[in-house]
């Protein structure tokens, strides 16, 4: 089995484009949250959203470009982007059919059928723009980025909700172990904070209500009372260790190991003892020759809902057994909102920055506890800690469950 880095990454969140502002972001504490600005919310229980706000894709790429590709594309292709110029990958001297892409969207573009059919109801069939179909298909953000870069090889877009970014690059990561690939851009990117998007969650009971910013996206809080829907892209350049070592390309990190399972329970309420989503993570820990005490921090699937917080506790202590009371935990939806696809690929990229930084943000805006999520979910301030082995989780409606466990680089 060949051995997967990471050396290059790139985002687009609602708390800052590229790496560097989202960090930045991270360790100010920066709450990307705020009320809806797409649409009026008139109507409506659910008021706040994560919006990556002031986005323009023409400031990243040509205008022609950007016309051929809806929000969540151009998302893509920018994160892809930063991360390209990141790794420092020639793209000419290498074979394009080794090289793939692996970038999952959830539900790919909610805004761009409202925006046709409501041309559809008003002025009928023949005004709907002819490149609809291929423009909200959630496929195109991984072919978008294919074609931006031309790259030949693999090219998917795994979808599995809101586990879609971390089972797409567990996907990827398996594709260059068994050595289908060398390089792949692997992430996940959803932009949804729509009419329907925003409605439909809602009917599910499954948004916060709450009108406070700061106090909105509270995973782990005995308060919470749903998540906050949020929007954007995290995409990450993984390389054959041997052909990032033959270019001497800087890497971030190792990914050691990835699982995946289904609760095949319910459609949106995990498995209320955790059991799935903790074989998920067994699997990962298994996969990377890896014991729970040798896990250093999980990035927690956090979402802020009742259920998913106190279930995903619950699996963590499966998984873990007495380690689940030293491992440092957090959840960056508490600063960006639920991105979807888009999550777990930006908490994975949280995980590789928490590893080189050596620093485990808080739980921003946890303060009251929940005697039943009784973990370290890093509330307060965040630490100042040595880092080597970190986990992320997703987890998604269907019970769809997946865990990356990804390590300090040792050559």
């Amino acid at each position: 089995m060949k051995r997967v880095v990471v050396t290059g990454m790139g985002v687009v969140t609602p708390i800052g484009i590229g790496v560097p502002a989202f960090w930045n972001g991270v360790l100010e504490k920066r709450v990307g949250i705020d009320r809806i600005k797409n649409f009026n919310t008139d109507g409506y229980k659910a008021k706040l959203s994560a919006e990556v706000r002031d986005f323009d894709a023409k400031n990243y790429l040509e205008p022609k470009v950007v016309k051929r590709m809806e929000r969540f594309s151009q998302f893509a292709v920018v994160a892809a982007k930063e991360a390209m110029e990141d790794s420092g990958l020639d793209t000419d001297s290498e074979d394009s059919y080794r090289l793939g892409v692996s970038i999952g969207s959830g539900i790919g573009s909610l805004m761009g059928i409202e925006r046709e059919y409501d041309k559809l109801e008003a002025k009928g069939a023949g005004r709907i723009h002819p490149l609809t179909a291929p423009l909200i298909l959630g496929n195109m953000a991984a072919a978008n980025v294919a074609m931006f870069y031309g790259f030949q090889g693999k090219c998917i877009d795994v979808v599995t909700a809101c586990a879609t970014g971390t089972n797409s690059i567990g996907e990827a990561f398996r594709s260059i172990q068994h050595g289908e690939a060398d390089v792949i851009l692997a992430g996940g990117v959803d932009s949804s904070v729509s009419r329907f998007g925003v409605a439909a969650f809602q009917a599910l009971t499954a948004l916060t209500t709450s009108e406070d910013p700061l106090n909105a996206s509270i995973p782990f809080d005995r308060r919470r009372n749903g998540f906050v829907t949020g929007e954007g892209a995290g995409v990450l350049v993984l390389e054959e260790l041997e052909h990032a070592k033959r270019r001497n390309a800087r890497i971030y990190a190792e990914l050691g190991g990835y699982g995946a399972t289904c609760d095949a329970n319910h459609v949106t309420t995990p498995l209320e003892d955790g059991s799935a989503a903790a074989k998920a993570m067994t699997m990962a820990m298994e996969d990377a020759d890896v014991l729970p005490e040798q896990v250093d921090y999980i990035n927690a699937h956090g979402t802020g809902t009742v259920y998913n917080d106190l279930y995903e506790t619950r699996a963590i202590k499966l998984a873990f057994g007495r380690a689940a009371y030293h491992v440092h935990i957090n959840s960056t939806k508490s600063m960006v909102g639920h991105m979807f696809a888009g999550g777990g690929a930006v908490e994975l990229i949280t995980c590789i920055q928490s590893i080189n930084e050596s620093y485990i943000h808080s739980t921003v805006g946890l303060s009251e506890d929940d005697p039943e999520c009784d973990l370290d979910y890093t509330k307060g301030e965040g630490i100042c800690v040595p880092v080597n082995v970190a986990m992320s989780n997703s987890l998604g409606f269907g019970g769809h469950n997946a865990t990356i466990l990804v390590k300090k680089y040792i050559a």
